[in-house]
């Protein structure tokens, strides 16, 4: 996957908002597929929480820059994929090209005139012994995935959303679509920080458990299903070795994704969310 932008202020509105709609756009060609597709990644947050839900004078979430799609095993075993192929590019979407110039299986594209293009990243739970998180699993010539370790979760951890709007093509549609849960998506961008280091990992997760619902309660109680999992146990030691302290790397990066530079004060909340969140979760 390209690497994403390390600052808050690298983001806009405007690509968050064709993000959605481009979301939106393919909820309306995939349908009858949607259930074996999962939303993860930046886009989560803004799903989850919406706008109107954070306090005034709280900063809404940044939004994210493309749309990551979780792919089941279920549609892979039942070929329904070269389905899912044939739809994407009927509505078209093609694969991106890397700075090579080369084709990237997992990463599709759409252009619309006058918008910047936008991209769906594919990515796919490890099915085999010899999976390695980060790889491309090739499933067609030209259509793959990346394998994503805790991806299961969000199938298991998952919330249906309603979305309305414009789609990418200025068409109104309103369509429901499944999300991944907060408890997943705190596995999933604690693995995915311990992989990568990005300073909006940082962040995702902690917007995440800061404003979801009306507290960590309601974090915990999409996260308790899932405590016995391997990588639930990992994503926790990730959380305790790299945010459990004010200066420890991960309250860092998410001050320096939103401000350029450290904070105490908000390294300090980042830190006692998650030891609060550890706490309870050793509690449970």
């Amino acid at each position: 996957m390209p690497e994403k932008p390390s600052f808050a202020s690298e983001y806009s509105r405007q690509q968050a908002e064709l993000v959605r709609q481009t979301c939106l756009y393919v909820a309306t060609k995939l349908g009858d597929l949607l259930d074996e597709l999962v939303v993860v990644g930046g886009l989560v947050p803004s799903l989850l929480i919406p706008e109107e839900s954070v306090s005034e004078g709280e900063d809404i979430h940044v939004g994210t820059m493309d749309l990551d799609l979780g792919l089941s095993m279920a549609l892979l075993k039942t070929d329904r994929y070269e389905e899912l192929i044939e739809r994407l590019r009927r509505a078209d979407f093609e694969p991106d090209k890397n700075k090579a110039g080369n084709p990237t299986l997992q990463r599709w594209k759409i252009e619309v005139a006058g918008q910047p293009k936008v991209t769906v990243d594919f990515v796919i739970p490890p099915s085999l012994n010899q999976d390695h998180g980060g790889e491309i699993r090739h499933i067609e010539d030209d259509f793959g995935a990346v394998i994503t370790p805790g991806l299961n979760l969000a199938f298991r951890d998952r919330l249906k959303v309603s979305l309305s709007g414009s789609t990418i093509r200025g068409e109104k549609a309103t369509r429901e679509i499944w999300v991944c849960g907060p408890g997943a998506f705190v596995v999933l961008k604690a693995l995915a920080f311990d992989g990568r280091g990005e300073n909006k990992d940082a962040y995702d997760l902690f917007y995440m458990i800061r404003y979801y619902g009306s507290g960590l309660e309601d974090v915990l109680k999409c996260l308790n299903p899932l405590l016995h999992e391997q990588d639930t146990r990992k994503a926790l030691q990730i959380l305790r070795r790299d945010f459990a302290e004010p200066n420890g790397v991960g309250p860092r990066r998410v001050a320096l994704f939103m401000y350029g530079t450290p904070n105490e004060a908000l390294q300090a909340d980042v830190a006692g969310l998650v030891r609060e969140l550890l706490r309870k979760c050793e509690s449970a």
